[in-house]
């Protein structure tokens, strides 16, 4: 079986990609394992300087695997991502949404493809924010801005996450690895000791400590369990808002 997560080193760049594309890159608990186990890795690795992190296949993270949430093993994964101590850019495209979206804030920088689509999609099912949205988003977007995306769980068009400041840079369709890629050599290029100083007092400054509570385990073990079950009864796919019934069946003659 492939890995779901695959690198590859381009000069002083580490590219990693999540690799699960038949199901958007959707995190289980096996993808997330092998995520943070090579985060780690580069970390230590004195050969590369910035990781871009992407998604195969189309899409950056559909968020959490509902399948496997639906089956209670929310226990089995990490919680939190940790911080490194270099910097990391997103390529988003196609679908960043609930701990995808989360996983692209982590970076430092959001290259955005013009036709992703961005959003915390776990409102629908319960899902809580556990890799530390809460306290970034609110500090890339401001307070009223971030509640909005967090109470209300809308997409986010690439269009207006430049807006806001949720997208550092919002490219043409197909060419986010590529501008992401490009942004990791420019800052690839300088001095790494003082830069990588500069970026986490900065971090530091902005987001403190581990922002994540206790209870969003038990939150998992409650509500987004049986969301996660509503989903895969057809409540709430394709972006519905509807969450009391599944979409009708098309009764149109083929």
């Amino acid at each position: 079986a492939s890995s779901p997560v695959v690198c590859d080193k381009q000069g002083r760049i580490l590219l990693v990609g999540l690799n699960r594309p038949e199901k958007r890159n959707c995190l289980n608990a096996a993808t997330t394992r092998h995520l943070l186990e090579t985060l780690r890795e580069f970390d230590c690795d004195d050969s590369v300087d910035v990781a871009v992190l992407y998604g195969k296949g189309g899409s950056f993270c559909a968020g959490h695997d509902l399948v496997e949430l639906a089956e209670d093993r929310a226990s089995d994964w990490p919680v939190c991502i940790p911080e490194t101590k270099k910097p990391t850019v997103a390529a988003v495209t196609g679908y960043a949404v609930g701990a995808g979206m989360e996983l692209a804030l982590w970076c430092d920088l959001r290259v955005v493809d013009e036709t992703a689509v961005m959003g915390l999609f776990g409102r629908r099912f319960g899902v809580p924010l556990m890799a530390g949205g809460s306290a970034r988003l609110p500090t890339l977007i401001g307070l009223s801005r971030a509640l909005d995306l967090i109470l209300t769980g809308r997409p986010v068009s690439a269009k207006e996450a430049h807006e806001i400041g949720l997208a550092n840079r919002v490219v043409s369709c197909g060419t986010a690895l590529g501008q992401a890629i490009s942004l990791a050599g420019n800052i690839a290029k300088f001095p790494q000791q003082c830069l990588q100083a500069d970026r986490w007092a900065t971090r530091r400054a902005c987001f403190g400590g581990d922002p994540e509570r206790e209870e969003q385990q038990a939150i998992l073990h409650a509500e987004a369990v049986q969301g996660a079950k509503r989903f895969l009864s057809g409540i709430g796919r394709h972006g519905s808002f509807n969450l009391l019934h599944p979409p009708k069946e098309s009764t149109a003659k083929s």
